[in-house]
């Protein structure tokens, strides 16, 4: 199962690339984590980082996603929305009107579904 992260608000190409290297970093994440660049626009090399994608199986990636995604929200200074899809459910998250304690446990319950 995988789960696609995009970000918006803020300055999206800055905020997108930022959460895809805070994520990158994660010891438990390494190599489960991908950019989705979208389609260059014509006279263009190449598109930004559009989405993030964790590839989460066994091994409680779900959980480790949901702890990092929880502090990285946290960490931000714009107000960015973030949603999160897997192929059962979508969750978006709005830092304007998060609460800390309730970000973990959501995100755990919709990456949860056969992770943990």
């Amino acid at each position: 199962m995988d789960a696609r992260i995009a970000v918006t608000g803020g300055d999206e190409v800055r905020e997108t690339a930022e959460l895809w290297e805070w994520l990158r970093r994660e010891r438990e994440l390494v190599g489960l984590v991908r950019a989705v660049p979208t389609a260059p626009a014509e006279g263009e090399l190449g598109g930004a980082v559009e989405v993030v994608e964790v590839a989460l199986g066994s091994g409680g990636a779900g959980a480790v996603l949901a702890g990092s995604l929880s502090t990285w929200l946290r960490t931000r200074r714009t107000d960015v929305t973030v949603t999160v899809t897997t192929p059962a459910r979508t969750v978006t998250l709005d830092v304007r009107g998060l609460k800390p304690e309730d970000v973990t446990p959501l995100l755990r319950e919709v990456l949860s579904g056969g992770d943990d």
